[in-house]
């Protein structure tokens, strides 16, 4: 049979192989699988368990030599019975992971990996990749000598990493990459070593290089990408002449690139961006021409783009942005690399030169192309010969007039992300986007005219601000079902929102409708988008009346639990009094804006459950009654505006015990009584209190008696009373902020 192995002289079956069998299911611990008590290699890989945990009685297969039990949806916590099977050479149980979820499915907490691991001393092979650990790596590990794998990619793991892990005699391959809080450096090499791939990118592992990395004779691939070291990098790398792939990028490394590294002759893969590497490019770059990917972005390099580049007839990825370079770059050279598709040459100080009528232009295929602040000023003709883009940028460049029309005809069916923005452009033709499968669309910061154009249901980011476009939000935006990112601020657009906007409840991220006239419907359907994060909505001129909400649970909906997400998106917002670009909206970041409009009504106590949020703009409306005291749980708050409105009564005390605040501005109300002092009050000059007659105290002139007697009222509980409590007020209005999958919601009630 087919995956079965038996021994020759006895016929107990001795191995068995099941690997990607289209195996489902569970396996219980009574099952004939475990009597099969002289198996000496179980490989049940690559099949789909559906979450079921490793049968214990795994533990009964005391002659287990080889275990596999990876990538097949294995879940709970691994069994201590495995710590049993002392003869195992080989143990894997990595990669039990949902991708959907994003979740690890395996753990090692009880037993821990040391309790696990003591007994397993004839361990060679170990691949524990994607299984929670959360814990130390166990010293003993530096005592299993016949170690040649250990593998521990993403595990969570803790702690300073054994030293002497690196000096044991047999391993070929070490990967604890992921690791973000493991710590560690390299120790000194007294002897030769046999390793051959060496990856902890993406750990916390520190300090330089040592000189002894010579000694890793066998090294083929080292990843050290994304940690924490630093310092140059030592030209004994260079003599590791066996190197196919090197990583070094998104370090501190510092100095030149070491002129040992063009020995390096079979590199595939060079990595060194996000470092602060300076000098000159060296044109020896060009004799490594193995490579299929070379890596510089994000240094200080300066000084011309060798020509001997054009010699990296292999390559596929070029990156040179964010760099000093500079000089006139002709463009013909990268039409030379024939494999060419990935190029990116942003930022730098050069400017670019295309020849006109170019015979290589017409047979180039890039697939993505990175041309933001080159000087450019037209787009580029070679452009519309390129039919398998799929990333095109254009940002921050010189170009003015009208977008040429051969470029709505340029890889329609494969461009994903277009970005133009920051241009001079005034013509813009089409009125529904013809990239099939966009997803990206930034043009903001021109002076586009025309209306809005209409992307395709594919658009996740649609950023138009900054521009002269007019006309209605047409209801076709209600139907971008994977929709993340709109903003239309600062255009001139008429009509109002369309209330179909709702329908985005479940996809919009930030939504950003600045000087867009809504009404009170528009609001009411955004009070059910649960995943915004961040939300501006001032100069909008609101008007309307705003309903009760239908029944509670849309109130008890909102949710308090964090969540990890990543978004790229960049935005200008006011924080502070001082208008900031956000390269990436932080993981861990609300803001709420709905200044300039006319909200007529009570700031709610119910503020006081958005304790993510780290800067609130009310600015500039007509909001009446006291400032609730509730402000005091929102201890991440970082900037308060309440300026320009009617209200009344006492600053609150409390508010001096947020000791982020460092923007606070209660101007022109009608305030009174003493102003908080101490804490980060100290620091905030007058104007942040003027207008309020009734104000006394520092940094006022106006004087007030002793403000130390007053009695600092007890914090506000962060608990509600309960639902029925909660709606016993005249709702007037939810909107919804998110951070990182926190939905807040932010009432405007008017009590009675």
């Amino acid at each position: 049979m087919a995956g079965v192995q038996c021994d020759g002289k006895t016929g107990h079956v001795i191995g068995l192989d099941l690997s990607s069998s289209c195996l489902s299911g569970s396996i219980n611990s009574n099952s004939i699988l475990f009597n099969l008590v002289h198996l000496q290699s179980l490989n049940l890989a690559g099949n789909n368990f559906h979450y079921s945990e490793i049968p214990v009685s795994v533990g009964q297969l005391m002659s287990l030599t080889y275990l596999n039990l990876s990538g097949s949806a294995f879940w709970g916590q691994i069994p201590s019975e495995i710590s049993n099977l002392f003869k195992l050479s080989h143990l894997d149980l990595s990669f039990n992971y949902d991708e959907i979820a994003k979740m690890k499915l395996l753990k090692l907490q009880s037993p821990n990996v040391s309790t696990l691991l003591q007994n397993l001393t004839s361990l060679e092979v170990l691949d524990l990749s994607e299984v929670e650990i959360s814990s130390m790596v166990p010293d003993f590990l530096a005592n299993f000598t016949s170690f040649t794998s250990i593998i521990l990619y993403d595990c969570a793991l803790q702690g300073e990493f054994p030293a002497a892990i690196f000096q044991l005699p047999n391993l070929r391959i070490l990967d604890v990459g992921s690791n973000g809080n493991l710590n560690g450096y390299f120790p000194k090499f007294h002897h030769r070593s046999l390793l051959k791939e060496l990856r902890l990118g993406g750990s916390g592992f520190s300090g330089s290089l040592p000189s002894s990395i010579q000694m890793l004779d066998s090294l083929d691939i080292f990843t050290i990408h994304d940690c924490n070291f630093s310092g140059p990098i030592p030209s004994s790398l260079g003599k590791r002449t066996n190197l196919t792939y090197v990583n070094l990028g998104e370090n501190n490394f510092s100095g030149l690139i070491p002129s040992s590294l063009q020995n390096l002759t079979k590199l595939t893969f060079l990595n060194i961006s996000s470092n602060q590497i300076s000098g000159p490019l060296p044109a020896w770059l060009g004799n490594l021409t193995k490579l299929n990917l070379l890596k510089l972005s994000c240094n200080q390099f300066h000084g011309l783009v060798p020509q001997s580049l054009s010699n990296l007839m292999n390559l596929e990825g070029l990156y040179l942005d964010g760099n000093n370079l500079g000089g006139t770059l002709k463009f013909d050279m990268f039409f030379s690399m024939k494999c060419l598709t990935y190029l990116d040459i942003s930022k730098n100080n050069f400017s670019l030169h295309f020849e006109k009528g170019s015979r290589n232009a017409t047979s180039s295929k890039f697939k993505h192309l990175g041309l933001r602040s080159c000087n450019v000023i037209e787009v580029p003709d070679f452009i519309r010969h390129q039919n398998e883009l799929e990333w095109l940028s254009l940002f921050e460049n010189k170009i003015i007039g009208e977008m040429p029309k051969w470029i709505w005809n340029t890889s329609l069916d494969t461009l994903v992300g277009f970005g133009i923005a920051n241009n001079f452009l005034k013509g813009f033709h089409p009125k529904v986007l013809p990239w099939v499968h966009l997803c990206q669309f930034h043009i903001t910061f021109n002076m586009l005219q025309g209306v809005l154009p209409i992307p395709p249901p594919s658009i996740v980011s649609y950023n138009v601000s900054n521009n002269l476009l007019s006309g209605e939000i047409s209801h076709t935006f209600c139907n971008l079902s994977s929709l993340y990112f709109l903003n239309l601020f600062h255009n001139t657009l008429d009509g109002i929102i369309p209330p179909c906007l709702g329908n985005l409840s479940r996809t919009l991220y930030v939504l950003s409708l600045e000087t867009t006239p809504f009404t009170a419907t528009f609001l009411n359907y955004a009070a059910t988008m649960q995943n915004l994060k961040l939300l501006i909505l001032h100069h909008n001129g609101f008007y309307g009346l705003i309903e009760k909400p239908k029944n509670h649970s849309e109130f008890l909906r909102l949710q308090t639990d964090w969540f990890q997400v990543e978004n790229r998106y960049a935005i200008r917002i006011t924080s502070k009094r001082v208008k900031r670009y956000y390269e990436a909206i932080q993981d861990m970041f609300t803001f709420i804006d709905m200044s300039s409009n006319r909200f007529e009504v009570e700031i709610s106590e119910l503020f006081g459950n958005l304790k993510g949020l780290y800067s609130l703009n009310l600015s500039n409306n007509i909001l009446s009654g006291c400032i609730p005291s509730s402000l005091t749980n929102l201890t991440m708050l970082e900037s308060l505006d309440l300026s320009q409105n009617n209200l009344s009564g006492e600053i609150p005390l409390q508010l001096k015990q947020l000791g982020f605040l460092g923007s606070f501005n209660v101007s022109h109300n009608n305030l009174t009584g003493p102003i908080p002092q101490g804490e980060q009050f100290n620091s905030l000059e007058s104007s942040s209190f003027k207008g309020n007659p009734g104000l006394c105290g520092d940094p006022l002139l106006k004087k007030c008696g002793d403000l130390e007697s007053s009695t600092l009222p007890p914090p506000v509980s962060e608990e509600n009373d309960g639902a029925e409590s909660l709606f016993k007020l005249d709702w007037k209005f939810v909107l919804i902020g998110y951070s990182s999958g926190l939905v807040v919601g932010v009432e405007l009630l008017v009590t009675s």
